[in-house]
């Protein structure tokens, strides 16, 4: 029997199964990017609601796993050479699982080095920039008397919206197949309609945007994903 005793998340969040792997997780973009994978590896998996609140993400048991606070963060019971492993970060948890499975994330040296680009380019443009978008679109940054903050972000969205446009005429996915590539990017622009924010940066004038997040969210896995863990 896996024994998973040596995390101490596990006590606030124990597992039903100690041998499937464990995800601590929200449904926000950057959760359900996991979720999503999970399901569409075929992994069985066990999904742990943490929320947003410091009650959880700044608990003790949590920071455990994760000293950064942040959603997601998984426990493969089965890690490298047989042995349990915690990781957080989104980005570096697709990147495991994807090697872990041989599955999305392309099939030669090649087509894994574009995969691998367009993730970093989630990671480290299109997430934080509509995340400050949506701080000062939507929550507080919005009652601001001082604009350029909000304008700023708003100009560098729809940047980051043309570049997506551009490279995805004339084909489906961003990086060739549907890869971690895809879901790490397409969750980020389902946010612009939480965030209010689709009708500012021209959302329906990107038709090739459109059409692609469209196709991902037909997806059976991705269905499931996008509500697990329930937020209820």
């Amino acid at each position: 029997m896996t024994d998973l005793s040596d995390f101490p998340i596990t006590k606030r969040w124990p597992p039903q199964n100690a041998g499937v792997l464990q995800l601590y997780s929200f449904p926000t973009p950057n959760g359900v990017k996991i979720s999503i994978a999970l399901e569409e590896l075929g992994l069985p998996y066990e999904a742990h609601k943490v929320t947003l609140s410091d009650e959880d993400v700044k608990s003790d048991a949590f920071l455990s796993l994760n000293p950064n606070n942040k959603i997601p963060a998984i426990i493969d019971p089965d890690g490298p050479d047989g042995q349990p492993l915690g990781l957080f970060e989104s980005g570096a948890i697709l990147l495991y699982l994807a090697e872990k499975t041989g599955k999305l994330a392309g099939r030669n040296a090649a087509e894994k080095a574009r995969v691998t680009q367009w993730l970093m380019f989630q990671m480290g443009g299109l997430g934080p920039m509509l995340g400050q978008l949506g701080f000062f679109y939507k929550f507080a940054g919005s009652e601001w008397d001082d604009k350029r903050p909000q304008q700023r972000y708003i100009d560098e969205a729809k940047r980051l919206l043309a570049v997506l446009e551009k490279e995805l005429d004339g084909r489906e996915w961003i990086a060739g197949d549907y890869s971690i590539a895809d879901i790490a990017i397409a969750p980020w622009l389902r946010s612009l309609d939480f965030y209010g924010a689709r009708e500012v940066v021209g959302w329906a004038d990107h038709k090739n945007l459109v059409a692609y997040l469209d196709r991902f969210l037909e997806r059976p896995a991705v269905q499931v994903g996008l509500v697990t863990p329930a937020r209820d």
